[in-house]
Formats: structure tokens, sequence, C-alpha cells
């Protein structure tokens, strides 16, 4: 279990992203029960594996509702590898007719 700085170290991601991402319902870290002196949240290794497919995604244009939308099928386990990597390679498709479409702006 990590603290949201070591979360932050390992991914590489700001903090406050990651607030804003956890405040968007992306994922959820616990709090530990037995202790009562502080409200410190831990994540584990899902979180890092959430946290950098959200990078992933975001960098071939995914907003964050589609983000949540694989995210939440594939950790409740209603979405196979395979459908993940199609949404993916849709989402490809979309980027490269996108492309096509600004280069041919350009062109004119």
């Amino acid at each position: 279990m990590k603290l949201i700085h070591q979360l932050s170290k390992e991914t590489g991601i700001p903090i406050g992203t990651i607030r804003f991402y956890e405040k968007s319902g992306l994922f959820r870290g616990k709090t530990k029960e037995e202790v009562k002196t502080n409200n410190y949240v831990y994540y584990g290794d899902e979180v890092v594996e959430k946290l950098r497919f959200i990078q992933m995604a975001k960098a071939v244009g995914f907003t964050l509702s589609e983000i949540k939308e694989v995210i939440d099928a594939w950790y409740k386990k209603q979405i196979s590898k395979n459908a993940k990597i199609e949404v993916l390679d849709r989402k490809l498709l979309q980027i490269d007719e996108k492309i096509k479409e600004l280069k041919a702006f350009k062109n004119k």
C-alpha cells in the first residue's frame, strides 16, 4: 500500500491530478480502519495499473468518461482483454481518421 506522494513519484503523475482522478470516480484509495489519528489514504498496485492505463488512454485521445467506462468494465470483469483491445483499436482508428481530416484541411 502506498501513500499518495509515493504513488505520484512512482507514476510521475502530480498529486493534484491523482486527487482529481479519484474524485472523478476512476479509482478509490482506502483508509486504515485501525488508525484513527490521521486521514491517510492508501493505494494498492491496482491503482498504479489504472493510472498507467489512464495515462496511455489520454495520450491516444480518450476522454475521462470513456476511460471510466473501460476501467469500470475491466475491473468488474465485465470486459475481456480482447474486448478491451478492440475498444482501444477503435479509438486508434478514430484518431487515424482525424489525422487524415486534419491533413486534408492543411493541404487546402
